[in-house]
């Protein structure tokens, strides 16, 4: 996938779950969509995680399948508080988030802190960087900003 600079460019849709396996099965049966690379975000590849402003000792597991050009995700919370985990207790199962991938991550939690939009989770993984959006009460759904890094090869891949 490649990206044109300054241009902005919408890269995935996530919806949260409490079992992954029978959802990536369930993705796969109903609408074909896989393979899964299946991924666990726990230190140490997981960095600098916050959640409200604070550290935070959270993990997940997730996985990615493309459709088209889009990232599909999968993302189950292990342990710890976590947007996963508060989406989860108050709405169940469902469409969490979109991310788009940004050149310059700080230049643009800057601007959308103008707006008075600030970030509630944030974390690192190998080179990938990602930021949650407070954007529930304007939008009805979170919204990720993310550089796309580079991250390891998944743990597994599903079919």
């Amino acid at each position: 996938m490649e990206k044109t600079p300054g241009v902005r460019k919408i890269i995935q849709i996530a919806h949260v779950v409490k079992d992954i396996e029978k959802s990536m099965k369930k993705y796969h049966e109903i609408l074909d969509i896989g393979p899964w690379s299946v991924y666990t975000f726990a230190p140490p590849a997981l960095r600098e995680c916050t959640f409200m402003g604070k550290p935070s000792d959270a993990t997940w597991v997730l996985s990615l399948a493309w459709v088209g050009d889009i990232q599909f995700e999968l993302m189950q919370p292990l342990s710890g508080e976590s947007v996963y985990t508060h989406f989860l207790e108050e709405k169940g199962e469902g469409i969490h988030h979109i991310k788009e991938w940004v050149d310059d991550c700080a230049a643009a939690i800057e601007e959308y802190r103008k707006k008075g939009i600030g970030v509630i989770q944030s974390g690192k993984y190998d080179k990938d960087e990602f930021y949650y959006l407070d954007t529930v009460p304007q939008l009805g759904i979170l919204y990720e900003l993310g550089n796309c890094g580079e991250i390891r090869s998944p743990e597994r891949t599903i079919p």
